[in-house]
């Protein structure tokens, strides 16, 4: 897996999982995604990781909270999905998240990295994009 920087879209994986949403959008694709890396028992791999974290990206944008770096042509994609509804989705990716940053290659690496603290810090400003909002 080719990195090319720690955003969430920033590698060859997350990329391309991306563009096949833009193509495609639709909620199975996503759950497949965040489902894959959420229910890992072990180490997940580092492909697995980083398309379950561009799918929570752009969970975050459907219930209206994407990333500041959100590559162009993704938004209109989000926007045809009904945010209403989501908790499910939303729910599982966090959990996915979570799961990426307990026990995944795609962590470890970062872990070796200088932008460990910005990809950590990357991770937990998407974790708080995805918390549900009190009432």
């Amino acid at each position: 897996m080719a990195t090319w920087d720690y955003h969430n879209f920033d590698n060859d994986a997350a990329a391309d999982f991306a563009e096949d949403f833009r193509q495609r959008p639709n909620e199975a694709v996503l759950y497949e995604a965040l489902a894959t890396v959420a229910e890992e028992e072990g180490v997940i791999e580092a492909a697995d990781a980083s398309q379950a974290l561009a799918a929570a990206e752009l969970v975050a944008a459907i219930i209206g909270k994407p990333a500041q770096d959100m590559p162009v042509g993704l938004l209109p994609a989000t926007t045809l999905l009904d945010a209403d509804g989501q908790e499910d989705l939303q729910e599982l990716a966090i959990e996915a998240v979570e799961a990426v940053l307990r026990s995944s290659e795609l962590q470890q690496r970062w872990a070796e990295s200088e932008n460990h603290a910005a990809w950590q810090a990357l991770q937990q400003n998407l974790l708080q994009r995805l918390g549900f909002d009190e009432e």
